[in-house]
């Protein structure tokens, strides 16, 4: 995942450009970077964050960089903002994508003798393929929508150009931009949270498809009006959405307290207290909560000062070590006692196998684990939610596979909540993380709490549906 932030303001941009991309580093691990404009002098600073924080590494290049338009980003895979020098002019792009047709489209830019110069994360970075086909258009709008028409999976991109910016949505929606405004100056961004404390006020999102431009004199300019299908990330709201950001209008927190709220109703088991796996699990828990009728208690804590999302090894062996010595049960809580445990979902169920066996080790009598959407059978086509995630590698795959006799097939009845395939398949998870009972959402449960109606939000890696490449 990625998330991007851009300023155009009257003033010189640097601060709240700066603050405004640190605001995103929940939605990447890896690498970050800024770039402005002063006139026609380009300024660019590129950082690896894995081991660090982004403030501490940009903070000595502040001074630097000069200029009243500016953006940032903050990636869990390539190296940007790109700075490129076409007949369009000098312009630098920052993207949330991924590009599932990479390697054709490589060979397509080499064939017109286009070339790649950034080939740190040892393949084509993404951002520079992108801006290489907007450079084959005959303006920025003609080359954003080569994109659109080329690319199979998805890109979201701001264009940083000496008198403003451009900024493209996917032509579905997949992934957000919002526009917030304090006076004259305007901030564009992935969350909506990045920009409040600067001054900023939401004026408007930007839709699927839709093209605007920002200047400094000019304000929003439409260039491509917005597309009318629409197919937003719903994991966006589950987990990766900061909580008090808002998509579509639609506020984080409150989609995940609206989904414990379901799940809490329906339910039928009594326990003594319900508790978040934190963090993503603490909108949920809060939901149930109300919707059972139960208190909230925190039986498991989470230790931030050491152990942020943002400074995370890339062994994955260090990342489950990272992610258990983050968390630490209460035996005071938990001793003697029957808990709900809500979280956001269940990838390997590795990690979460071992938290179950840590609460049953400090005495909890009986744990019930409550997931927020439903189960993982597909791997993320759109997004870089699952980059690093083979569908092999869900547990829900695995268990599929072992139950249809070492194949992976029938998986439509795995969809569907109402099926005895889906039955099964939950029970062998259930018997995997070792709860005594275990209990998903439904697509239905994400639509209500959403509010959006289905064919508005992409639930691919549920139940494989989407429309576009």
């Amino acid at each position: 995942m990625s998330g991007f932030f851009g300023v155009v303001s009257e003033r010189p941009c640097i601060t709240d450009l700066f603050y405004g991309t640190d605001y995103h580093s929940h939605l990447g691990t890896k690498r970050a970077g800024m770039a402005t404009f002063d006139g026609a002098q380009a300024h660019q600073n590129i950082h690896n964050i894995q081991n660090s924080h982004f403030r501490p590494k940009f903070s000595k290049d502040l001074d630097e960089m000069k200029g009243n338009v500016g953006i940032g980003v903050i990636s869990d895979t390539e190296a940007q903002p790109v700075m490129v020098n076409s007949h369009l002019g000098r312009f630098a792009i920052a993207t949330v994508s991924k590009i599932n047709n990479i390697n054709e489209l490589e060979q397509e830019c080499l064939e017109r003798h286009q070339q790649f110069t950034d080939l740190s994360i040892g393949r084509t970075n993404p951002t520079e393929l992108v801006a290489l086909l907007i450079s084959q258009g005959k303006d920025f709008v003609d080359g954003i929508e080569n994109v659109y028409n080329k690319v199979k999976g998805s890109c979201t991109m701001l264009i940083l150009t000496p008198d403003g910016i451009i900024a493209a949505r996917d032509r579905y929606g997949r992934t957000p931009i919002v526009i917030g405004r304090r006076g004259n100056d305007y901030a564009l961004a992935s969350e909506s949270h990045s920009y409040v404390n600067l001054g900023f006020e939401t004026c408007r999102f930007v839709g699927p498809g839709e093209i605007v431009k920002i200047t400094i004199d000019g304000g929003i300019k439409t260039l491509r009006s917005a597309e009318d299908k629409l197919q937003i990330c719903s994991f966006l709201w589950i987990y990766y959405g900061y909580p008090c950001t808002e998509y579509e209008g639609i506020n984080a927190e409150e989609v995940r307290y609206n989904l414990g709220r379901i799940m809490g109703e329906r339910d039928d088991v009594e326990p003594d207290f319900v508790s978040p796996i934190p963090d993503s699990g603490i909108g949920m828990a809060l939901g149930y909560s109300n919707g059972r009728k139960i208190p909230y208690k925190r039986g498991l804590l989470k230790y931030t000062p050491t152990w942020s999302r943002s400074f995370m090894p890339v062994s994955q062996t260090d990342r489950f070590l990272v992610a258990k010595m983050k968390l630490i049960p209460s035996r005071a809580m938990l001793e003697g006692k029957e808990v709900v445990f809500c979280d956001d979902s269940i990838v390997r169920g590795t990690q979460l196998r071992d938290n179950v066996k840590m609460l049953y080790d400090y005495g909890a009598r009986k744990v019930h684990v409550r997931i927020s959407c439903p189960p993982l059978v597909h791997g993320c086509t759109f997004l870089n939610f699952s980059e690093s995630k083979t569908d092999r590698e869900l547990i829900t795959r695995r268990v599929i596979e072992e139950l249809e006799g070492g194949t992976v097939r029938n998986l439509e009845a795995y969809h569907n909540a109402s099926t005895p395939e889906y039955a099964k398949m939950v029970e062998v998870i259930r018997r995997h993380i070792g709860v005594d009972t275990l209990k998903f959402n439904t697509i239905d449960d994400i639509c209500e709490a959403i509010g959006l109606p289905k064919e508005r939000i992409c639930t691919h890696c549920f139940d494989a549906s989407s429309y576009g490449d």
